[in-house]
């Protein structure tokens, strides 16, 4: 198998190599690229010699999802990052895994894994539909980093009591009733949220389903939510989202 790595840090690169062939000694590596610049240069002239590509989603001249804006990428594509928020973008696009920096060796044979996998499944053709669509229901944001003053913090999902939008903010509340503004919009977070933890109740409101202490019968067939970290907050299940919310509530 013939490999391009996308990386604009040499060390990291080198150590991606060393995995590759720890992985698989015949793996050949023919081929790394620092800039977004130098990639799509690259890929144009070579793309038809490459089995895989190893992409870095934020390189030294912007994020790596713009190669695809300037050159198409027929090849499948394992994206690494030292962030998770971009998941979702990842797999808009050739996309087969994402791994977190530091990436760990089991990790990159997993990925590589499911790549032989799907190869075997498509009859050696990568069918990006087909791996987008069994990856994007599985893979949920289970972190968000917040700034507290100058202090950056990292609140896992699972401690979350509810999202909420103010005017174009938006902000997480976790369960020590802190409330943190985040740069997500309600519509983002629903794709990046587990579906079976999180609900979205209302234009303004998403909450943990752990977070819900009560649910009144309100006025107008509606349903009015009591949360453990309310801090002051009404939250109403609008009309039209009730018949989900009981099926969402129940089948947790």
């Amino acid at each position: 198998m013939k490999v391009a790595i996308i990386e604009d840090e040499p060390l990291a690169a080198e150590k991606l190599e060393r995995y590759l062939l720890k992985y698989n000694s015949d793996i050949q590596v023919i081929g790394k690229l620092a800039s977004i610049e130098e990639a799509v240069l690259w890929i144009d002239s070579h793309q038809e010699e490459v089995d895989l590509f190893f992409m870095d989603v934020q390189l030294m001249d912007g994020l790596s999802f713009e190669i695809f804006n300037k050159i198409k990428v027929n090849k499948p594509v394992i994206f690494t990052t030292a962030f998770d928020e971009f998941a979702i973008d990842a797999f808009k696009v050739n996309s087969i895994d994402y791994l977190l920096k530091p990436v760990l060796f089991t990790d990159l044979s997993k990925a590589l894994k499911k790549l032989e996998t799907l190869r075997s499944q498509f009859l050696g053709e990568i069918s990006v539909s087909h791996a987008v669509k069994s990856m994007t229901n599985t893979v949920y944001k289970n972190r968000f980093l917040v700034r507290l003053g100058n202090h950056i913090h990292s609140v896992k999902s699972e401690d979350i009591s509810f999202f909420f939008a103010e005017g174009r903010d938006a902000y997480l509340v976790a369960e020590n009733r802190k409330k943190y503004m985040i740069e997500y919009k309600l519509e983002t977070l629903e794709e990046l949220l587990e579906p079976k933890s999180f609900f979205r109740v209302n234009r303004t409101f998403i909450v943990n389903i752990n977070a819900i202490e009560d649910v009144l019968v309100y006025s107008n067939r509606r349903l009015k939510l009591t949360l453990s970290q309310n801090i002051d907050k009404e939250v109403i299940v609008s009309r039209e989202k009730v018949t989900d919310f009981k099926q969402w509530f129940e089948g947790n």
